[in-house]
Parts: C-alpha cells; sequence; structure tokens
C-alpha cells in the first residue's frame, strides 16, 4: 500500500502531539510512577503495579486526545457545511460574490466571474466592482447589518441594467468573522421590453391622432365656413371616409397583433395546401395588381405541397407580402411569386420584385411595429407600418422564417421558409 502525503503528514502531527502531551503531563505521571513503587513494599505484587500504572497513564493521555478528537470533529463538520454553501453559491446562475467584514472575496460563482472578472485570492471588493454606488450599498449594509439593493446601469460595451443585492449572512459556520453576499439580477430584457412597450403606445397614438385630427377639422369646416358648400362637402367627405378607413386599418392590425401575441406559445395543428393558398391569394389580388400595372407570375410545383399550419393566418402572410410587393416594387411592373419544396430544406415559398429595392441598413428592421423606409411613401400607399410585424409574428407562431434580401436599383426577395416535414 501506497502511503499518501496527507497519510504521512497525519501520522507526524499526531506523533508531535504526543510527545507534546507526554511533555505537558510529565509531573502527574511521575507522581504516579512513585506511588506505583511505593506499593510493592506495601504488599502489592509487582505486575499488580504495573498494570495499575499502565492504566492510569493511558486514562491520563487519553482524555485529552479524545477532546481533541471531538474538537477536530466539529472543525470538520463546520468546514463541510462551508464546503457546501459554498458548492450551493457556484452552482446558482446568479452573479454571486461572498466576501468577509474586511471586504475580501472570499467566493464568486461562475456567473460572477463572466459578469465581473475573476478575482486573485483574497482580493478587495473594490478591485473589480468600481461602481461608487455598488460600494456605497455594500458600506451600508455592512453598517446597518439590513440588507439592501440598488439599480446600477452600465452603458459601455453596451446598455445594460441590474438590480444589486447585498446581505449579511446569518449563522456563518466557517469563521468568526461576519460574510455577506453580493448578487447581481439582470434587468436589462425587462427595461427593453418596457422601452419597446412605451414606444408602442408613443407610435400607436401618433397613427391614430393624425386622421383623428384630419376628421375634427373636415367637419368644423363642414359646420362652419362650408356649411353650405356642396362640392366642398362632396369632396370632404371623401377624405374623412379615407381617413376612417385608415383609422379602422389600423386598430385591425393592432388586434391582430394583440391575438397573435396571446397565442404566440401555441402551434398550428391543421393542414394546409400551400399551393392551393397561395393561388387563391394571387387570384384575389391580380385586380389590385393589374390597376397598378403590375403582372404577378405564378409558378407551383407538380405536385401538392402540404404544410401544418392556420389557412387563414397564412393567407394573411402571403396577402401581405404579394400587396407590398406589388406596390412598393410597381416600377418592375411584375412580381414573381414561386412555391418549392425539398424533403431536406422544406417547403419554401419566394415572392420577388424588380422595383427600386432596399437600403442595406433598413433591411434587419423592416420588421419593426411601425418601421418605415419612407414614412409619406407608406402612407400614400395605405400602410399602417404593421403589416410585416405582423408577419414576423405569424411566421413565429408556424416555427417559419422571414429571410429578406435586398438590392438597391434591383429589387426585392422576401422567402418564406418552413420546416421539413418529419
Amino acid at each position: 500500500m501506497v502511503e499518501t502525503r496527507r497519510d504521512v503528514t497525519t501520522e507526524a502531527e499526531a506523533d508531535n502531539t504526543l510527545t507534546a502531551r507526554v511533555k505537558h503531563l510529565a509531573r502527574p505521571l511521575g507522581v504516579g510512577s512513585v506511588m506505583a513503587v511505593a506499593a510493592v513494599p506495601a504488599g502489592l505484587e509487582p505486575w499488580q503495579a504495573i498494570v495499575g500504572y499502565a492504566a492510569f497513564a493511558a486514562g491520563l493521555l487519553a482524555w485529552p486526545s479524545g477532546k481533541a478528537a471531538k474538537q477536530s470533529r466539529a472543525a470538520g463538520q463546520s468546514d463541510k457545511v462551508a464546503q457546501t454553501d459554498f458548492a450551493v453559491v457556484e452552482a446558482l446562475d446568479l452573479p454571486t460574490v461572498v466576501f468577509d467584514a474586511d471586504t475580501l472575496v472570499l467566493r464568486q460563482n461562475a456567473a460572477a466571474r463572466s459578469l465581473v472578472g475573476a478575482y486573485p485570492e483574497r482580493a478587495s471588493l473594490s478591485a473589480r466592482i468600481r461602481s461608487p454606488a455598488i460600494l456605497d450599498l455594500v458600506a451600508r449594509v455592512m453598517a446597518r447589518g439590513v440588507p439592501e439593493s440598488v439599480e446600477h446601469a452600465e452603458r459601455v460595451p453596451s446598455e445594460r441594467w441590474h438590480e444589486v443585492r447585498v446581505a449579511p449572512v446569518a449563522g456563518n459556520p466557517v469563521s468568526g468573522s461576519q460574510l455577506y453576499v453580493l448578487t447581481f439580477r439582470d434587468l436589462t430584457e425587462a427595461r427593453r421590453m418596457d422601452r419597446m412597450r412605451t414606444d408602442f403606445v408613443a407610435n400607436a397614438s401618433h397613427e391614430l391622432r393624425t386622421p383623428l385630427a384630419s376628421l375634427m377639422g373636415f367637419i368644423e369646416t363642414m359646420q362652419g365656413p362650408a356649411r353650405d358648400d356642396e362640392a366642398a362637402r362632396i369632396r370632404f367627405f371623401a377624405i374623412m371616409l379615407d381617413q376612417a378607413q385608415r383609422m379602422a386599418r389600423l386598430i385591425d392590425d393592432l388586434l391582430s397583433l394583440s391575438r397573435l401575441e396571446m397565442r404566440a406559445h401555441v402551434a398550428p395543428d391543421g393542414q394546409v395546401d400551400l399551393g392551393r393558398t397561395i393561388t387563391h391569394v394571387v387570384d384575389s389580388l391580380r385586380p389590385m395588381a393589374n390597376d397598378l400595372g403590375v403582372e404577378i407570375q405564378l409558378s407551383l410545383p407538380d405536385k401538392a405541397v402540404t404544410i401544418s399550419g392556420d389557412v387563414d393566418e397564412l393567407i394573411q402572410v402571403f396577402s401581405n407580402l404579394v400587396e407590398n410587393a406589388c406596390k412598393y416594387g410597381q416600377a418592375g411592373k411584375r412580381v414573381e411569386v414561386t412555391v418549392a419544396d425539398t424533403d431536406s430544406e422544406g417547403a419554401q415559398v419566394t415572392i420577388q420584385d424588380f422595383g427600386p429595392g432596399i437600403a442595406k441598413e433598413h433591411v434587419p428592421r423592416l420588421t419593426e411595429r411601425f418601421y418605415r423606409v419612407d414614412v409619406e411613401t407608406s402612407r400614400t400607399k395605405k400602410g399602417t407600418g404593421l403589416g410585416l410585424a405582423i408577419v414576423k409574428h405569424i411566421l413565429t407562431r408556424h416555427r417559419a422564417r422571414l429571410i429578406i434580401r435586398s438590392t438597391p436599383g434591383e429589387g426585392s426577395t422576401f422567402i418564406v421558409k418552413f420546416n421539413p416535414a418529419e
């Protein structure tokens, strides 16, 4: 059997402890030996004196050994508790730093190392955290002994928000020093959603206010200066109807977005014939395309292409994409709609126009709510700024993707890709 270094160290420590104990008990051991020798002339057998002295010496040496063992076991249990606590800290996905009353870092988990960087051994908390707000929070908690938290924002390298909390650790088993725990809770996504919600409400209010202001202005004019002007009333009524229809389209799109967000996690389970659906969409939009001077060319595969989906929602998707291609690609005079299906890549529908195209910087933001490349052109063509956002939400529900490619001066291509059938 190979003797490990730990075993050698343990035996050496035991030898040193026994030697020290014998030296410490030299006087009572000497008195005991004298008494054992004196007991022989008094009538005690020599072997009895030897056995008695041996029992006395063993008991004397064993008592402190038992006490030391108990202390050692207690220290071992304390170490196990400390190791368990630190293991729990390491398992947390919340960035966590444990430090003592001198603000020396004892432990940080992997999430904290990723967020603030790795601390050297026994380094001060301020070696990685330089924020005055966080360091002031640490000082307050150490002074009062009550948990507190603050919100901390960073601008570089990217904008991030955290709720930073510092709390004292109750019942510290490691040492007499008080320990503290500092944690970071990421608020970035919540803040981003709050900002998006605020922007959405502001944009929706603006889009509704514009036609509403037009309606109110025309109504006031018809009640006043144009009260008896029949020609003006006829012209104003046409404009008012157009503005009311614009408001109705916007409200319908907002309701559609709301319904889609509520059902985004529920995948549709119906069966849709993709070729038949596209044919229906193209046939319904041909009159509008003819008015714009645009020809829609449809290409279908030889066999039927069936996918899982909701037929009404997919009609809304392809109607939006084909209508946009006809309106915004009107200068190209034609729109090509192609349905393809391969076992490896799945079904896909391509809508391509040959109009002015879209600048590269606008492409990633086309599916954002109320985002427009050209606001006046969009309003002239009766767009609400929500069409592609609705398309994105519907395709997300169908576990499909929208790919947008555009070259200025050559046109744009919108590709809807569905997952391959299992």
